[in-house]
Formats: C-alpha cells, sequence, structure tokens
C-alpha cells in the first residue's frame, strides 16, 4: 500500500466512526428536544424559537471554522470541535432555565434537524474531498451520508429510552437529562477518534487552502438556492415534525422514537442508491428529480386524515428527500479548487443555517394555532421552487468525472 492510500485509509475511517458516534447523538438529541422542553413547561412557540437560535448558532461557528479551516490543521480544528460537542451535552444535562437553554443552544452543538448541519461538515468535507479521486468521490460522500443516517436513525429509536425507564419509576426528566450526558459521552468518544487522524503527505502540486477565490461566483450562487432549500426545510426540521406528530395525533414518545428510526433507514439507504443514480443521469438530475416528489408527499401528509396514512407520506419522502445531501456535498467540491474546499462547504453551509434558523420559530407559531398544516404546505412549494431553480441555472455546469 503506497502512503498515499494509507493516508486515505486512516483519514477516512476515523471520520467515518466520528461522524456515526455524532449522529447517534443528534439523532436522539432532535426527538428528545422538544419532549424535554415541553416537560419543563414551555411552550410550542418557545421550543421553535430555540430550534431557530441553535441554527443561528450554528451558522455563525461554521463560518467561522470554514474560513479558520484555510488557515489551522483541520484536526485541530476537529478537536475543538468535539470538546464543544462535550460540553453542550454537560451544560443541556443541568440547565434549569429556558434563558441558559438559550445561550448554551447558541453557542453549543446541539443540532434540532439531525442532519448534516452541524461545525464538524465543511472540514470533514474538505478531508474526504482529498482522500479519493474524483470519480470514487460521491460513493465517499454517499458511505460517509450512509453512516450518519444509520446512526442516526439508531439515536432516533434510543430516544424511547426515557419513557422505557419512566415505567420503571425513574422521572422521565431526570432520564432525559442523562440522554444528554451521553451526547456529552459521544463528544468526548469523537475528540478521542480526532486524535488518530494522521498528518497527510505532502505532494508536488498540492495547492494550500484557501479563502475562495476563482470559484467564488459559483459557491455564492449555490449558497443562495442551497439557501432557500434550508428556509424551507426548517419549517419542518426534526424537533418540530416531532412536535407536529406529538400535538396533531398524540403520538407517544416511544411511537415517535420508532417512526424517527425507520425513517433514518429509509434515507439511510437511498444514499448508494443516489450515488448509482448519480453516475447515469449526474448529480443535479438526482438532486431535483428525487426531491420534487418528496415535497409533494410533504405537502400531502399535512392533509392525511390518519396518523397512519401520515406516516406512510412521510417515510415516503424520507426515502427520497435526502438523495440530494451525498450529490449536493459531492457537487461542490467538484466545481471548486482543491483550496477552496473547506471555504466553500463553510459558505455553502452557512447561510443554508442562518436561512433555516429563521422558519423554526415561525413554524412553531403556527404549530400552536389552528393552522397545523400551514409549515409543511410552505416547505413543499419553496423546496420545489429550489429545485427547478437548480436544475434551470446548474444543469450545464458539470463536474469533472461528468464532462
Amino acid at each position: 500500500m503506497d502512503s498515499n492510500a494509507a493516508w486515505e485509509t486512516a483519514s477516512v475511517v476515523p471520520l467515518l466512526l466520528a461522524r456515526g458516534l455524532r449522529d447517534f447523538g443528534d439523532g436522539f438529541a432532535a426527538v428528545l428536544l422538544p419532549a424535554y422542553l415541553l416537560a419543563m413547561g414551555l411552550s410550542p412557540w418557545q421550543v421553535g424559537v430555540l430550534s431557530s437560535v441553535s441554527l443561528f448558532g450554528s451558522s455563525l461557528l461554521t463560518l467561522t471554522v470554514g474560513m479558520l479551516g484555510a488557515r489551522l490543521e483541520h484536526r485541530r480544528l476537529l478537536l475543538a470541535a468535539a470538546g464543544l460537542m462535550a460540553m453542550t451535552g454537560i451544560l443541556f444535562s443541568v440547565a434549569e432555565t429556558y434563558a441558559i437553554l438559550l445561550l448554551v443552544a447558541f453557542a453549543g452543538t446541539i443540532n434540532p434537524s439531525s442532519g448534516s448541519v452541524s461545525v464538524f461538515v465543511p472540514i470533514e468535507h474538505a478531508v474526504l474531498s482529498r482522500a479519493v479521486v474524483p470519480k470514487r468521490r460521491t460513493a465517499l460522500f454517499a458511505r460517509y451520508s450512509l453512516v450518519g443516517a444509520l446512526a442516526g436513525a439508531v439515536g432516533a429509536l434510543s430516544a424511547a429510552t426515557p419513557d422505557l425507564l419512566g415505567r420503571s419509576g425513574i422521572d422521565p426528566l431526570t432520564a432525559i437529562k442523562g440522554m444528554f450526558v451521553l451526547y456529552a459521552m459521544l463528544g468526548v468518544a469523537g475528540y478521542l477518534i480526532y486524535r488518530r487522524l494522521p498528518q497527510r503527505p505532502a505532494q508536488q502540486g498540492d495547492q494550500k487552502p484557501s479563502a475562495l477565490g476563482p470559484s467564488r461566483k459559483i459557491v455564492f450562487k449555490l449558497a443562495a438556492l442551497f439557501s432557500l432549500d434550508s428556509f424551507a426545510g426548517g419549517f419542518v426540521v426534526q424537533s418540530l415534525l416531532a412536535l407536529w406528530l406529538f400535538q396533531k395525533f398524540d403520538m407517544s414518545l416511544a411511537a415517535a422514537s420508532l417512526f424517527f428510526f425507520c425513517s433514518g433507514l429509509l434515507s439511510a439507504f437511498s444514499f448508494p442508491v443516489a450515488a448509482w443514480l448519480s453516475g447515469r443521469i449526474g448529480l443535479i438530475n438526482t438532486m431535483v428529480f428525487t426531491h420534487i416528489p418528496s415535497s409533494l408527499c410533504l405537502i400531502l401528509a399535512a392533509f392525511a386524515p390518519t396518523l397512519w396514512l401520515a406516516l406512510t407520506l412521510l417515510l415516503v419522502r424520507a426515502a427520497l428527500s435526502q438523495m440530494d445531501v451525498p450529490t449536493r456535498s459531492s457537487y461542490v467540491m467538484a466545481v471548486v479548487t482543491e483550496g477552496e474546499r473547506a471555504a466553500a462547504a463553510s459558505v455553502t453551509s452557512v447561510p443554508r443555517s442562518l436561512a433555516a434558523a429563521l422558519s423554526p420559530a415561525l413554524a412553531g407559531a403556527m404549530f400552536g394555532g389552528p393552522f397545523l398544516a400551514g409549515p409543511f404546505i410552505l416547505c413543499g412549494i419553496l423546496k420545489i421552487t429550489y429545485d427547478l431553480l437548480l436544475l434551470v441555472q446548474f444543469r450545464h455546469i458539470k463536474p469533472p468525472e461528468e464532462s
């Protein structure tokens, strides 16, 4: 095995393992978050506000890390992010007031969307992109997303733990706090894993990391479109979707955790399908033509008269809606120079997070009112608009492997 192949193996495996542990924590945190806040006596609107604050703080932190990625070693930044995750879990487990929870949500890593919106993403994307040749890049991102989604599904299933412990006489609120301690322990485990990341062997012709340069125009255009998509998605982040199921159908925490487990499995196994499909119809076409049907399912779910019909439509949506995740990440890394990758991942992620931070508070207010279908309809219409704009503006800009 040559030095580059050895570096690839030594870099990819720790990142996949760290992603799995992190998304396991995000999986149960996203489901438990609304239950935790409601148990503390907070309103649906306050749940939405905290989700918005969390996404807004995460976006600012991600932007900072993405820019620092052009100057500091990637391994050091990932270690700092893992330490912040551990601190977030501890503070969430001991916080007693809403104001403190808001502060921790803003400055920490808690993720109400249980997706790939986090401070870790731009750095991990840059490292992964250097690990393989262009033809293998989308498959690697699919594997990276698959590991995260499977772990997130298991995490969502484990969100039923407080309910199960409650039947044994343990206070549910105390049990939920214990789950946030587990979240902190996962951050510590991630820190130990990131310490194993090796230094990449220097090669002739390597580009030094930099801020955006020749790819600035295309990155900004993608960032604007991704922001529209994320603003739409913010209306139904996982915590708010759980809140909708709790309110409209009086769904139990255990049943909701099982649903999100199944949803996560469908999303996970859609990633390798997306990689296969993109090799035949292209990255942009895969993103668009799987996304539109998923948005239509979401709109129909809003009007479903029964729980089973709503869950069926939402599961079909789950099987389609995330197929743009590995393809989008691969596309961004493909259309910029190697030295711009960390900055490009950050610049395309941060506006998404900022846009997504605006909508949960609006959705929380709608869920607290009479028109529960509003967030679903807005999300679906805006996402379809995004898909059509993406197709029109980028169908002719091909990554290297499609040229």
